[in-house]
């Protein structure tokens, strides 16, 4: 059994037997046909994964690693906003007929400010702090600007990514830990794929600052399972496990920027059968 499984199952247990039911409330979120989606949640979800020691993917079902990591790299390193730049169609519902899912996203990614060292976007400032002053309590990244929120076709789910850099008795590289930080999430439909994704993001980023990776900490302020999903989760929440993969980089990028979803190198994934035509509430 992954680790990534053993978390996964327990969350979603707990969940299911101890989480507060949103039905009958004032909710956004609807069904395909109208009707509203309401979920069961808990608050204040925290899962902690080690990446020096395991891939955090699940294998109760394939999550399709490539596809979640070409999102991210939409969203840090393209920095785009424009479905039109993604090989997947997970943005298509939020997006006008340019393609244009507004101020989000990749958008806030690209903005550049105002630092003392010169303009910089938050990536290039994440990427340089780590470089020259990695033991700063200051390396994260925020895309939830309330200035923008009335141009943002969808409020950021994921909204913050937290980097703090530590040192290991007797390793000669310092250590990339991060922090994801998420206002709300879908767990069946969501949960694993936020997790390969930036789990890869910090592979990524201690490959080209010369460090080994750490953990990734994922905080989920609303952790929930739709109404239409609960019998979808108890049934995969039962499903044999298996190891997790192997994961690593091609070991010659060391730029950010000339990453591509070629450079993973995955190993040994085997799964249980995927789950087809998940409802999604929007």
């Amino acid at each position: 059994m992954s680790y990534a499984d053993k978390l996964f199952i327990d969350m979603c247990t707990d969940i299911i037997e101890n989480g507060c039911s949103t039905e009958n409330e004032k909710v956004r979120p609807k069904w395909e046909d109208g009707t509203f989606a309401y979920t069961i949640k808990k608050f204040g979800v925290v899962n902690r994964y080690d990446l020096s020691k395991e891939f955090p993917a699940l294998t109760l079902r394939k999550t399709y690693i490539k596809s979640a990591v070409d999102e991210m790299l939409w969203i840090w390193q393209k920095k785009s906003n424009n479905i039109n730049d993604l090989k997947s169609h997970v943005w298509d519902e939020w997006a006008d007929e340019n393609g244009s899912i507004g101020k989000a996203y990749g958008y806030q990614m690209s903005v550049k400010h105002k630092y003392k060292e010169g303009m910089m976007d938050q990536v290039d400032r994440v990427i340089y702090d780590l470089k020259n002053n990695p033991f700063s309590r200051r390396i994260m990244t925020n895309i939830y600007v309330h200035a923008d929120l009335s141009e943002m076709n969808l409020y950021p789910c994921a909204y913050s990514m937290t980097f703090n850099v530590t040192k290991k008795e007797g390793h000669d590289k310092l250590t990339l830990n991060g922090i994801l930080n998420q206002r709300s999430q879908d767990i069946l439909a969501a949960n694993n794929w936020n997790v390969v994704q930036y789990a890869v993001l910090i592979h990524m980023l201690a490959q080209v600052c010369d460090m080994e990776v750490g953990e990734l900490v994922h905080v989920i302020a609303d952790a929930h399972i739709y109404d239409r999903h609960i019998d979808i989760v108890k049934e995969l929440i039962t499903r044999t496990p298996y190891p997790a993969p192997t994961f690593s980089l091609n070991p010659d990028v060391k730029d950010f920027y000339d990453f591509t979803t070629d450079d993973l190198i995955i190993g040994e994934y085997k799964a249980g059968e995927q789950i087809k035509n998940i409802p999604i509430a929007v």
